[in-house]
């Protein structure tokens, strides 16, 4: 768990992150409870009902991605959101890179955001990604990849905002893995309010027979049962 500086931002310096690397490259994930304090998670999602501080309001159903909501954070992104950006992305590119290394992928990442995000614009991509989920009774997500132009970072994050079992039941968060030639794994999680989940966006390194193949990602949210689910998304990749 990282520590709470007086700032009330998470200390993410503060974190196992060999722990955490051990569990992304074993697991395909890592799970990081209590890393945002109950008051900035309950802080941050009031934020939705204010279309002021987003770009881009999506509703599932229009699209076939499910049933629920999700807003785009428009630019300057609230402080807690910057925060974990910015420095989740300095601690994860030396990750991304080790799986880039065992992928056989020619690129590799900068080693802070903003270097990463000249390589986005370089594309077009200009748009910030970073977003807030709602979702209701009956509320689900599809499987999917939140891939929104040629350049993407290999890894990204959410942050649970709501309390499981008190404010909502179901809602599980799906990781679905598939390797070659064999069946869909799929794993699910129920993070508590403030918890991080670190994921691959679209594939893996996992190690096979003979070196390491390629598993591809999806995830997705499965029926909310009741109450209200609203969520952190931490995409490092801009959006055309």
């Amino acid at each position: 768990m990282g520590g709470k500086p007086s700032s009330g931002l998470p200390d993410l310096h503060a974190l196992d992150w060999v722990a955490v690397e051990h569990s992304i490259l074993t697991n395909g994930y890592a799970h990081v409870p209590q890393l945002v304090q109950a008051s900035a998670c309950r802080s941050l999602r009031t934020l939705y009902d204010h279309d002021r501080y987003f770009r881009s309001r999506v509703v599932m159903a229009r699209y076939n991605f499910g049933q629920g909501e999700y807003s785009y954070f428009a630019y300057p992104l609230p402080t807690l959101v910057a925060h974990l950006r910015t420095h989740l992305y300095t601690h994860l590119a030396p990750i991304a890179n080790r799986m880039m290394d065992r992928l056989n992928r020619v690129q590799r990442y900068p080693s802070t955001l903003a270097a990463f995000h000249k390589e986005c614009h370089r594309q077009g991509q200009t748009q910030p990604t970073p977003l807030l989920l709602r979702y209701h009774s009956g509320d689900f997500n599809c499987l999917h990849r939140d891939l929104y132009g040629p350049t993407h970072f290999l890894l990204q994050g959410m942050v649970m905002l709501s309390r499981k079992g008190q404010e909502f039941e179901g809602g599980e968060f799906v990781l679905v893995e598939n390797r070659p030639r064999q069946q869909a794994r799929a794993v699910a999680f129920n993070p508590d309010l403030g918890d991080l989940l670190i994921f691959p966006v679209h594939e893996r390194p996992v190690q096979g027979k003979h070196g390491y193949i390629r598993a591809s990602m999806r995830h997705g949210v499965s029926p909310l049962k009741t109450g209200r689910r609203y969520a952190l998304g931490v995409i490092f990749h801009e959006a055309t």
